[in-house]
């Protein structure tokens, strides 16, 4: 059951997810402007963006650890607070270098962040997680088809384009003081699908073993590596739409900059309409682990179709559908994990989310570089090849999931309120 008192930290946390869908596309979205600033390029915000990618890289399976030592709460509100030191910091800054190490410390705040939410969702709302993980991808939506909403009023308006940087950065300071006050859940709540035996990353490491009342255990050295490449796979393909959709309205189709900026607000319209659907799908009828196959392959046909039409109709509806099949898929993935491996919730988060960072850091300098060599299609080639290793990586994620919990185990647990 769900217990209301769970709810006034879960608003503080999507909020800030909502706030991080603007984070998360804030530079790219920025490029025009930031590129003038800093005296660079397009490759000089692809740096940027790797750099954040680095700090995060480097930071996240050691907070995943300490937010199971410490508790999800301190590094929660020190992410909030970073990220508002960043986000007043980029169009202030006096030179490339104080954006590159500003760059990284949002990456620090995005691994603080990541480390201690997702397992305190997991923790507030055990019976069903992936519900509550895949909403997060509902308000990062959301905040994301905001923000290109935002920076066109202000450009129409002539207003300083860092005003799209001091408003979210301000309210996360405020939500960052909001959580602090408050009592974080039980961080010994476990998984209801846990599987028998002691299913921690260590020792499924150390046995690797077979099976118990006719069930495979988890084995850490194949889904578990499977699930950490879903991690690589996933962001792959939602950095390479976030970062250059714009660039490939403007390059490929011919559409004005503020065209352009609207296919991510269709994107995101998308995405936000497959959390509605996924909230419904999980209560009744499907698990998170068949959505981490079937979107992928739903997205591979819209790649496709993105680069054989070549119209603005063609990506206006190319955009909506990848962003309702790429929408959700790296929360339910982290949910697919913890079912696995349900002792080590921060641990195998930060496992996870390392191999997103590793994806934040190396395509946006590896995608910079094919654009310096070739054409944006090139880039959304580059997103169908990774497009077809998810799709088989999640064949066999499924195939081991069908070992480990039988068949004729409950699909999701529906979504209760508890209004005594």
């Amino acid at each position: 059951m769900m217990k209301r008192s769970s709810f006034p930290v879960a608003t503080g946390l999507y909020v800030n997810y909502l706030l991080f869908g603007m984070f998360n596309i804030m530079l790219a979205s920025h490029m025009s402007f930031l590129t003038e600033h800093l005296h660079t390029d397009q490759a000089g915000i692809s740096l940027l963006v790797s750099a954040m990618g680095f700090g995060r890289l480097f930071t996240l399976y050691i907070s995943g650890v300490l937010s199971d030592r410490y508790g999800r709460k301190p590094f929660i509100v020190a992410a909030g607070l970073l990220m508002a030191v960043f986000l007043v910091g980029i169009p202030l800054s006096p030179s490339f270098e104080m954006a590159i190490i500003l760059a990284v410390l949002a990456g620090v705040a995005n691994s603080f962040l990541d480390s201690g939410t997702y397992p305190a969702l997991i923790e507030a709302f055990p019976q069903f997680s992936g519900s509550a993980t895949v909403l997060v991808r509902g308000f990062i939506s959301v905040g994301a088809a905001f923000l290109p909403l935002m920076i066109i009023f202000f450009m129409n308006h002539d207003i300083f384009y860092g005003f799209s940087f001091f408003l979210p950065a301000l309210i996360f300071a405020l939500n960052a003081i909001y959580l602090f006050k408050l009592k974080f859940p039980d961080m010994r709540v476990q998984s209801p699908q846990e599987p028998v035996g002691d299913t921690s990353v260590s020792s499924v490491e150390q046995t690797g073993k077979l099976e118990t009342n006719d069930r495979s255990k988890p084995r850490f050295w194949q889904e578990g590596i499977c699930l950490i490449l879903l991690g690589f796979t996933g962001p792959t393909l939602l950095y390479i739409v976030q970062l250059w959709l714009p660039t490939f309205g403007q390059q490929f189709i011919g559409m004005t900059e503020s065209e352009s900026l609207r296919l991510l607000v269709y994107y995101n319209v998308g995405s936000l309409i497959s959390v509605f659907v996924l909230v419904i799908a999980l209560r009744k009828w499907v698990k998170p682990v068949h959505i981490i196959l079937i979107y992928p392959c739903i997205s591979l046909l819209a790649f496709g179709a993105l680069l054989l039409f070549k119209s603005g109709a063609a990506a206006i509806i190319c955009a909506s559908v990848i962003g309702f099949s790429i929408s959700g898929v790296l929360q339910l993935t982290l949910t697919v994990m913890s079912e696995f491996f349900s002792q080590r919730k921060g641990q195998i988060t930060g496992f996870v989310y390392t191999a997103t960072s590793l994806s934040y850091t190396v395509i946006p300098v590896f995608t910079g570089f094919l654009l310096k060599h070739s054409q944006i299609p090139s880039v959304f080639m580059l997103a169908i090849i990774v497009n077809v290793l998810g799709i088989v990586l999640a064949v066999f994620v499924n195939f081991r999931y069908s070992l480990v919990f039988p068949a004729s185990r409950k699909l999701s647990p529906k979504i209760v309120l508890d209004t005594k």
